[in-house]
Order: C-alpha cells, then structure tokens, then sequence
C-alpha cells in the first residue's frame, strides 16, 4: 500500500514540475540565496496557481 502511495505522489508532482519546466519554458532559478531561490519558487508557484484558476474561470465561462 505504501509503494503504491509514493508512485502516486511521484506521478503527480511530476506532472506540475513537468508544465513549470516545459510549457512555462521556466528551466533554471536564476537568483542566488536561499531567500532569493525561495521567493523565486514562490513566485513562479503563484504564476502557475493565478493561470490555472483564470482557465478554470473561462471554461466555466464557456459552459454557462
């Protein structure tokens, strides 16, 4: 049970890391520092999470 729980966790964070490095062409942290690397994290984080509910808000847009 608990390999097929850490497969499943794999998988998904994959798929998120997968659109951030892929799709968003966000390849390398640019900034230096631990503060810096977190709040660039926290950043692109943010951008990921404001684009999936603005697509999620236009398909419900589409449907009503």
């Amino acid at each position: 049970h608990g390999a097929l729980l850490r497969m499943n966790r794999s998988i998904q964070a994959e798929g998120t890391f997968g659109i951030i490095k892929y799709d968003r062409r966000y390849k390398r942290i640019v900034r230096r520092g631990l503060d810096s690397v977190r709040v660039e994290i926290f950043l692109v984080s943010i951008g990921h999470n404001l684009y999936k509910i603005y697509n999620k808000q236009m398909r419900l847009r589409e449907v009503a």
